[in-house]
């Protein structure tokens, strides 16, 4: 009997998380856009990583914004509960043809570290081994900004960040172990790289 109320259980929770689920990108926030001509427009902004597409609700209008059109943008997220920045940078997602795509700025500094975010079908599993589910999921795609302009993808994970950071790297892992900071979770990530940044902020 415990067993069938187990498996239940499990099955109303993968089913309830797929339908409750809802990403960042699907909602609207509250924010502005600043087009290349330099005009900045405010309203309620919908934007979209895998599309390049921005789209503004504002004096009951909608407008949608390609990459091409748009310099920055800005948003409050009320699901993480701070403000987002975006901005359109020319790049190379395949090929070496390099055109304009939205990159978030997590960190600028030393290290200025953007991010994409996709999404992807990934398989769990149910508890007490009642096998596998699959659903969607949100995941990063981290990218440096170099002094010179470029923007090269950085696929590393814990130590990887710790050897970039050279004499620095002890003090940052120990910093990131005290406050219980992970290397695979976006806003801890960008944490441990302000970190990083402030040892070398004008004073």
């Amino acid at each position: 009997m415990s067993i069938r109320i187990g498996l239940v259980g499990c099955l109303l929770f993968a089913c309830l998380s797929a339908r409750g689920q809802q990403f960042p990108f699907e909602l609207w926030h509250e924010g502005k856009i600043v087009t290349e001509q330099g005009d900045t427009l405010k309203g309620l902004v919908n934007y979209n990583m895998q599309t390049d597409l921005l789209q503004l609700q504002a004096n009951r209008k909608l407008e949608s914004f390609t990459a091409r059109k748009v310099l920055y943008c800005e948003i409050f997220d009320a699901t993480v509960k701070r403000y987002r920045q975006f901005f359109s940078l020319p790049f190379a997602l395949s090929g070496e043809y390099k055109a304009p795509v939205f990159f978030e700025l997590l960190c600028e500094g030393k290290i200025t570290l953007l991010t994409r975010e996709y999404v992807e079908y990934r398989t769990f599993t149910y508890g007490y081994g009642f096998g596998t589910y699959t659903r969607q999921v949100l995941v990063q795609r981290y990218f440096l900004l170099k002094e010179n302009g470029s923007i090269e993808e950085f696929r590393g994970k814990r130590n990887d960040w710790l050897d970039m950071m050279k004499s620095k790297g002890e003090d940052v892992g120990k910093f990131a172990r005290q406050n219980r900071l992970s290397f695979e979770e976006k806003y801890e990530l960008s944490q441990i790289i302000d970190y990083y940044n402030s040892f070398f902020s004008k004073k």
